[in-house]
This record gives C-alpha cells, sequence and structure tokens, in this order.
C-alpha cells in the first residue's frame, strides 16, 4: 500500500531537485508541491491558482473600465498592469482585506480593480485569498487528501497561507524543517524541526575587478571542481540577490566553455531564436515598416506558417538599400521587380498582405502573432501582449524569460539567492557582496508607498532582513566550501564598497592573472603564452603589432609588397573609374585595399535622419542631369529661360522623391521632402549662374565614355570608347556632370557641380591636392574622343550658399593636365615598386577603412612618418600643395 505524504517546498529549483530525490529513493507516494498548489489540492475540483496568463487579461480589462478616483491618470500608462499586479500580490500575499481599509483614493481603486478582475476570472482560477478561504473549508480532509504534510527549506511564510497551515495541524501532522538560524515562528502550531548545523564549511572571500570578472573567476572555479572531481554539477550552485548585472556574462561565457550551467530563474526571452523572431515582429509593428526590419524578420521567422508559403526569389530586383518605409512604396518596389522573379505574381500576393497588416502598428498584434508565429514563439508573443498593452509589447519582451532546457539534477546552477536558500548545495559562490546588493536597499511598493501603507505591515520582512537570511540560511546549508565574492567596481567604472557580510580577508584577482584552470580554450590561450603563440593567427597578429611598434621601418604589415605583385598588375589593368584615379592620387595604399583586395568599409546607414555629404552630392548631380534632359535636345538647356528650367528642376524632383526610396535609404518623409527642397534649390540657383549661353550650344549631363556597353542615348561619342593614359599605362571611363558643346564643335565646356561650401575665392584651385582631379581627367577625355574640338573650359561650380565659380582653360588648364599625368605615372609606379605607405594627412573622408590601421593611428603614423615620406615622396608636392 503506497503511504501518501506531501512535501511542500519553495521556489523551482527546490520543486525539481525534490522531485529528483524522491525519485530516487522510490518515493511513490511523495508529492512535492508549493504552498499555492497546496492550498488547491484541498479546495478540490479543477480549481488551481491564479496565474499571469489570465491575471494580465483581467488587469488590462479592469484598468480599461476606468471609473478611478486617484490612479485614472495612469491607468493606461504601458507598465501600469505590471504595476498593479505587484501591488496585488503584496496585498493578497500580507493577508489584507482591501474592503476594510478606508475607502478613499488609493485604497478604493485598488478595492475597485480587485473586485473586477474577480469577476472576470474563470470558475477554475481563484485569487490568493479566496483559493486559501476555499481550502479552509475544506481542511478537514487534509489527513485523507495530503496525508503527513512537511514543509522543507521554506525561510519565510507568507501571511494569507499562515491560518490555512495552522487548520491543516487540527486533521493531519504538519511539521516544518526550518532551515538555518532563523527566528522563532510563534504563530506557526505544527512541529518545528531545527535541521542539525552542518560543520563549518571552508569559507574564503575573492575581490575581482568587475561583473564580468567575477564570472570569468566563478566559471574557472567551476572548471577547478568539475575536473579536479571534487564535486559533480549538481553540487555546485552560484547566486546572487538579483542576478541582472551578471545574466549576460554567464550565458554568453558558459556557451562558449561547454559547462553545464543552469539559470534556474530561466534565460532572457530575447536570448533565443524564438524570442528573436517575437523582437523582429515588435520592432516592425512599433516603429513602422522598412526593408531591414522586414528582412529581419523574415529570416526569423518560424517555417510555418507564413515563412514556408513565401517564394525564395522574393527580393529579386529589390535594391537592398532601399529604405521601402511605406506600404506604397513596397507595393511599387514588387511591382518593378516582377520581371526579375520566377513566379511574378506570387511574392506579391504573399507579402502584400501582411505588409498591409505589419502597417497598422501595435493593434494588430494579436492578428499579426497568430499569422506568422507558431509554437514557443507563439506562446512567448501572447504573454508579452498579455502583460502590456501592444504598443509597448517591446519593454515586455526585454522582462520576459523562459526555462533554458537544462535540468539542474545535473548541471551547475545560477539563480538568484532565494532559489538557493530554498535548496542548498554543498558547494557554493555568492557574487556582489556589495553595499548595494547585500542587503538591497528597500524600495517602494509602486502603487502604495510607505506614507500610505506601513511597508511592515505590506511585505512583512524588509528586503534587507530577506537577503540577511537567504545569506544566513545559504551559510549554513552549504557542507563543503563557501566563497563569497565582490567586484571593486561595476560595469559604469563606479567604485563599490563592500558589504556588511563581506570578511575584512580577502583574495584579490587581477584581470590577467593565470588561473590554475582556464574555463575555456579562450581563456587557456589567454593564460598560456606558449600555447597561444603556437597558432597561426596569434602568430601573425604578434608580428603585425611588432611591425606597428617598429620606428620609421616600412613593413609587410604596413603595406609593403613584392614589386609587381599580381594583384596590383591587375588592378591597374582595368578599366579605372574617376573615383579610383583620385583614390590612387590620394591614398595609394587604400587603392590597394579597395581595388586589389577587394575590401570595403561597411556603410551602418539604417534609417538616417539626413543624407550624408556623398549622398546629398548624388541627389543634386540627379537633379541637374533630370532637369537638363528634360530641356535636351526639344528646347534646348541654352535656350530655356528660368520659368522653363524652374519647371524641369520641379519635374526632376518629383520623380527624385518618388524613385530614391525604392533605392536607397533616404530620411523620414517630412525631412526628405525638405532634403529634395534643399537639392533643387542649390539646383536652380547653380544653373542659373551661368552666363549667357549662345542659343546653338547643345548641353549634355551625366555623359558616359569609356562604358563596358552601350546605353542607347544620344551622346556627342561612342560611349564604349575607353581614354588612355599612355605615360601611366592607364585606361579610364566615367560620366561627365554636364557637357556644352556648340553647334560649331569648336568649344565645350566641362561643368563638375558640387554640393558643398567654396573655398575661399582667393584661392586658386587646379587638382585640389587630388581632390579635384575629375574635371581635369573630363578635359583630358573630351580632347581624346572629340579631337576636332580647340577650345575647352573645365569649370568647378560649388553650389552651398551663393554659387562660387572656379574656371580653367587654355595654358593653366594645360598645366593642370600636364601636372596630372606627372602624379599619375608616379603613382603608378609607387604600386609596381611595391613600397606603398599609409597616409599622414589626417583626412576623414580617405580614412573609411581605419579599421585596417592602428587604433592610435596618429602616433602610429608619427612613428613610422620618416620611411612612410620616403615611400610617397613622389606624390609629396601634390598632397601638400596649396592649389
Amino acid at each position: 500500500m503506497i503511504r501518501r505524504s506531501t512535501l511542500v517546498v519553495d521556489g523551482p529549483l527546490a520543486i525539481r531537485m525534490q522531485r529528483l530525490k524522491a525519485a530516487r529513493e522510490g518515493s511513490t507516494g511523495r508529492e512535492i508541491i508549493t504552498l499555492p498548489l497546496l492550498a488547491a489540492r484541498l479546495a478540490g475540483g479543477f480549481v488551481a491558482p491564479i496565474a499571469t496568463d489570465i491575471l494580465y487579461p483581467a488587469i488590462q480589462a479592469a484598468l480599461a473600465a476606468g471609473g478611478f478616483r486617484d490612479l485614472g491618470r495612469v491607468s493606461s500608462l504601458p507598465g501600469m498592469p505590471r504595476a498593479v499586479l505587484q501591488s496585488l500580490i503584496a496585498i493578497w500575499r500580507a493577508d489584507i482585506d482591501l474592503s476594510s481599509l478606508p475607502h478613499v483614493g488609493r485604497f478604493a481603486d485598488l478595492c475597485l480593480l480587485e473586485t473586477r478582475i474577480r469577476e472576470r476570472l474563470p470558475a477554475s482560477r481563484m485569487l490568493p485569498r479566496d483559493l486559501r478561504d476555499a481550502a479552509l473549508a475544506r481542511a478537514n480532509f487534509s489527513s485523507s487528501l495530503l496525508g503527513p504534510v512537511t514543509l522543507d527549506g521554506i525561510v519565510e511564510i507568507d501571511a494569507v497561507w499562515r491560518p490555512l497551515l495552522n487548520e491543516i495541524a487540527r486533521f493531519t501532522e504538519l511539521s516544518w524543517n526550518i532551515p538555518g538560524p532563523t527566528e522563532e515562528q510563534a504563530w506557526f502550531k505544527g512541529f518545528l524541526h531545527r535541521l542539525p548545523v552542518t560543520p563549518q564549511a571552508t569559507f574564503s572571500a575573492e575581490t575581482s575587478a568587475d561583473p564580468k570578472s567575477e564570472v570569468v573567476e566563478a566559471l574557472r572555479w567551476v572548471r577547478r571542481l568539475l575536473s579536479s572531481g571534487k564535486a559533480n554539477a549538481e553540487d555546485i550552485g552560484i547566486a546572487a540577490t538579483s542576478t541582472t548585472d551578471w545574466d549576460d556574462h554567464f550565458l554568453a561565457h558558459a556557451n562558449s566553455a561547454g559547462l553545464p550551467l543552469h539559470f534556474s530563474h530561466g534565460i532572457p526571452a530575447l536570448s533565443t531564436p524564438d524570442g528573436q523572431a517575437c523582437a523582429a515582429l515588435a520592432d516592425v509593428l512599433t516603429t513602422g515598416l522598412s526593408q531591414e526590419r522586414i528582412w529581419r524578420l523574415i529570416r526569423r521567422l518560424p517555417p510555418r506558417p507564413f515563412a514556408g508559403t513565401l517564394p525564395k526569389d522574393w527580393f529579386a530586383g529589390i535594391s537592398r538599400g532601399a529604405g521601402l518605409r511605406t506600404l506604397e512604396q513596397w507595393r511599387e518596389a514588387l511591382i518593378a521587380a516582377r520581371s526579375h522573379r520566377a513566379d511574378d505574381m506570387a511574392a506579391e500576393d504573399a507579402l502584400l498582405p501582411i505588409l498591409e497588416l505589419l502597417a497598422r502598428g501595435p493593434e494588430a498584434g494579436h492578428e499579426a502573432g497568430r499569422l506568422l508565429l507558431s509554437g514557443a514563439s507563439l506562446a512567448m508573443w501572447n504573454e508579452a501582449l498579455r502583460s502590456a498593452p501592444p504598443h509597448s509589447v517591446s519593454l515586455s519582451l526585454q522582462a520576459m524569460r523562459v526555462r533554458d532546457g537544462r535540468d539542474p539534477a545535473n548541471s551547475v546552477v545560477w539563480c538568484p539567492a532565494s532559489h538557493l536558500a530554498a535548496s542548498p548545495r554543498p558547494f557554493t559562490r555568492l557574487l556582489g557582496l556589495t553595499s548595494r546588493s547585500w542587503p538591497r536597499l528597500e524600495n517602494d511598493d509602486p502603487l502604495i508607498p510607505h506614507h500610505l501603507l506601513d511597508r511592515q505591515m505590506l511585505h512583512g520582512l524588509t528586503t534587507a532582513d530577506r537577503d540577511r537570511r537567504h545569506f544566513e540560511v545559504i551559510c549554513s546549508g552549504t557542507r563543503e566550501h563557501l566563497i563569497v565574492s565582490r567586484p571593486q567596481r561595476n560595469a559604469k567604472g563606479s567604485i563599490l564598497s563592500p558589504s556588511a557580510l563581506y570578511p575584512a580577508n580577502e583574495l584579490v584577482h587581477k584581470r590577467d592573472r593565470i588561473p590554475e584552470h582556464a574555463f575555456s580554450e579562450a581563456d587557456r590561450l589567454l593564460a598560456r603564452p606558449r600555447d597561444a603563440g603556437a597558432l597561426e593567427h596569434v602568430r601573425q597578429s604578434q608580428s603585425c603589432w611588432r611591425a606597428w611598434q617598429r620606428d620609421e621601418t616600412l613593413t609587410r604589415h604596413d603595406g609593403s609588397v613584392a614589386a609587381d605583385h599580381p594583384a596590383i598588375l591587375a588592378a591597374l589593368a582595368r578599366t579605372q573609374s574617376t573615383t579610383s584615379l583620385q583614390r590612387l592620387l590620394r591614398d595609394p595604399l587604400g587603392y590597394v585595399w579597395r581595388y586589389a583586395l577587394g575590401w570595403r568599409s561597411i556603410r551602418l546607414e539604417g534609417e538616417p535622419l539626413q543624407l550624408d555629404p556623398i549622398a546629398f552630392g548624388e541627389l543634386v548631380h540627379e537633379l541637374i542631369a533630370g532637369a537638363i534632359i528634360r530641356l535636351e535636345p526639344r528646347l534646348g538647356f541654352a535656350r530655356a529661360n528660368a520659368d522653363e528650367i524652374e519647371a524641369a528642376i520641379a519635374a526632376a524632383s518629383s520623380k527624385v522623391l518618388a524613385s530614391w526610396p525604392l533605392q536607397r535609404s533616404v530620411p523620414p518623409a517630412i525631412l526628405w521632402q525638405h532634403t529634395v527642397k534643399e537639392a533643387a534649390r542649390r539646383t536652380a540657383k547653380g544653373l542659373a549662374c551661368d552666363d549667357s549661353t549662345r542659343a546653338d550650344t547643345r548641353s549634355w549631363s551625366e555623359v558616359p565614355f569609356g562604358q563596358e556597353m552601350r546605353t542607347g542615348g544620344e551622346w556627342p561619342w561612342d560611349e564604349t570608347v575607353k581614354v588612355p593614359i599612355e605615360q601611366a599605362g592607364l585606361v579610364f571611363g566615367g560620366r561627365i556632370d554636364r557637357l556644352d558643346i556648340r553647334a560649331s564643335g569648336d568649344g565645350a565646356q566641362i561643368t563638375d557641380y558640387k554640393s558643398i561650401k567654396p573655398p575661399p575665392k582667393s584661392q586658386r584651385i587646379a587638382l585640389g591636392q587630388g581632390r579635384e582631379l575629375q574635371r581635369v581627367l573630363y578635359a583630358m577625355a573630351v580632347r581624346i574622343l572629340l579631337p576636332e574640338i580647340r577650345t575647352i573650359v573645365t569649370r568647378l561650380i560649388y553650389l552651398a550658399d551663393e554659387p562660387a565659380r572656379f574656371e580653367l582653360k587654355g595654358d593653366e588648364l594645360d598645366a593642370a593636365v600636364a601636372e596630372a599625368n606627372t602624379y599619375l605615372v608616379a603613382a603608378v609606379q609607387i604600386l609596381r615598386s611595391g613600397r606603398i605607405a599609409p597616409r599622414s594627412e589626417q583626412d576623414a573622408v580617405y580614412d573609411d577603412m581605419r579599421l585596417a590601421l592602428p587604433a592610435d593611428r596618429e602616433s602610429y603614423l608619427r612613428r613610422k612618418a620618416t620611411d612612410f615620406r620616403a615611400a610617397s615622396q613622389k606624390l609629396g608636392k601634390l598632397w601638400y600643395s596649396s592649389k
């Protein structure tokens, strides 16, 4: 015959460990439950304790009903459901009858909320006080339903359950195994059993630099215990009063170390794939559509129900740089890309209904979750929506925790101190023993501050007393080894003072110490430089570091390569652009990185509030091109009046307003309209600043040359012809911003527009230290492609503020062309020689790959300045010239 008994414990760790113990002992009649489950067992039927999946919707409905005296102004705030739940739980645990309190102000509102919540509960769910009363009515069945009842490892019993326990003691054997040196419990009518005092465990104290270092030392300690055989994983516990400061570090380091670490309080939901799917959905709903957000969402969605129906080529033909922040932009982009997809309509049929739903915003949260999520991600999403309004679901997801899938029976446990106090382990490590954490400071209840209701009445034990009691229980329950640890500083660098519970004698661990047992492979290599030095990538990095520190010596880690290196010869043999030639002159090493090695810097645009200078310049150029193309050749730019030019700019602006968001990321709608207006203003000023042009002059914009394929446009030359720079052995192509040619064919004017502010009028600009090479290259191209032209004028027009013009013509232009050829030959010789050095000038425009250089760039360049200047001597005159 099975003898029934009931063991009452506290916390998830104690439940799972006691169930393991019962299984090992073969105690099939032993039921292991918590106090709320004990009351539900006595109440009978299908009654169960109330849980958050029922409470949160009931609280939200109760708040939405309104009619409050004191809480009406804050009842709709995002954190209100959580605050109400926290306050009501404190009231229920303290066994306070809200109807007995003064029926005014805050208490009247809380009483009204409790009444509304009770009315909305299903019959099988009860509030704690109601559940306790229902159990009290059936306490006479305790002997047959529960058998002997034992309270084990419970530090403190809430007031709401005390009458029930005393009533149970009348009908069956009730005992309480009190852990540690706790206070007398005069209210308890059962049998009090003081647990025997365990022999004094080995006690030590350690100090680390910060919370991250504490985690590293804790995992080293775990590895030492496991590898030495002194302890099994289930014998080791690590705890803190509040785990927030250490959770992320434990999660990252334990995974990399492969240690069996169990989070008894759960891991952050957002650290799981299902949580990331929910976060991606919340991001789209709360911040709006964008291509980046939709990509992130689709990558993280479960295979069903939605992601499996989306064609694999749904994104074909859509520019990855496009912002796509409105439903209409998505619709236009998908329509324009139909020809790029195998099934031109499948992507639209699958994606557009979902985009329409997501565009509705947070209010579509429930429906979007049902359509896009499934399984664990859907359950997590629904839980987040229950605990917060739809527009603050992101905050709810951040606070949510889920099980980590590990069993504490074969794992090291990391948990709050309250969990470990209910189920101590032989080897224990307590973290964060600072004056702020052990014990913690008392905080007021969010809705019932101390001046409304005495804090002692609401919470019984203060937070500080509870933390001290947990510390005493853990100390008395640790049989083998107890380590207390504290950080010297917090994560922000502030100095922390030790806790009053922290001993005077401590062992200080430095960050760079060599541990007896490394917790991971990376930690082992950090502690054993000889082993790390045997790895090829470590040897290479050490060699690079030493080369960077060597004074006035150009090494292969600085840029030196073999003469006539095949990769450099291949880069020089390609058809150059005006941009690549400009980089060749300004930054030879940068040219090698980009065009020989193929490196590209990452542009983290996201959602810009304004266009960067380069993009704004492209916008102005596109408006200029659009206006000129609209006027040529039917009307002719030279013959157009101011109104016709203004109309052409307006038409180009309208086209750009709609087309750019489908091609690249642009600012939000209002800022984007303002940006285009500003670009149109500069365009109008730039086109109006020309001198009177002869009526027989023909104008072109964005004139191509040196292209791989014909464009089909009407151009003044064959656009596939490449322009040679014979002395340097280079060929190049590009697009001229604007080209004006007289009908007689004997004169041409080249215009290069700049959207930035002009230099002083007194400054003469020829090559501009290599920055203004483009207009000189354009002049070289026109001379070769149109040899009949005798007179060429090349202009720089700055459009910011009042437009300013800088011209080159005649002998001055000839000198600039000859100078450009000389410097291009010198740059090619430097690259072919293999002695290539970083530039010493501090120039942000050409430092977009700064990560390839040492972090302390200025000191590095200063240290090697002599050798670097010698390597780039042939270009030094260009870089430091005044024009």
